[in-house]
C-alpha cells in the first residue's frame, strides 16, 4: 500500500468531504428530533444516500485546483 502523492491535502478534496458526510448521515438522521423527521419521506433516506454517494463520485472525478 502507498500514499497518494498529496495526502495531505486530502481534507480539501470534495470526495473526502462527501466520504464524510455520507458516514455522518446515519448518526446525524439517528439524532434528530421526530418533528423534523416528519418533513422528509419515510422512503426517501435510500434516495439520499444514494445521491450523495453519486456526489462523492463527481467529487472523485473533477479536477481541484
Amino acid at each position: 500500500m502507498k500514499l497518494i502523492p498529496n495526502w495531505k491535502d486530502t481534507w480539501r478534496f470534495y470526495s473526502t468531504w462527501m466520504a464524510a458526510a455520507i458516514t455522518a448521515f446515519p448518526f446525524a438522521w439517528q439524532n434528530l428530533p421526530d418533528d423534523i423527521k416528519t418533513y422528509v419521506p419515510e422512503d426517501a433516506e435510500p434516495y439520499i444516500m444514494a445521491g450523495m454517494f453519486v456526489a462523492l463520485l463527481i467529487g472523485r472525478v473533477i479536477d481541484q485546483p
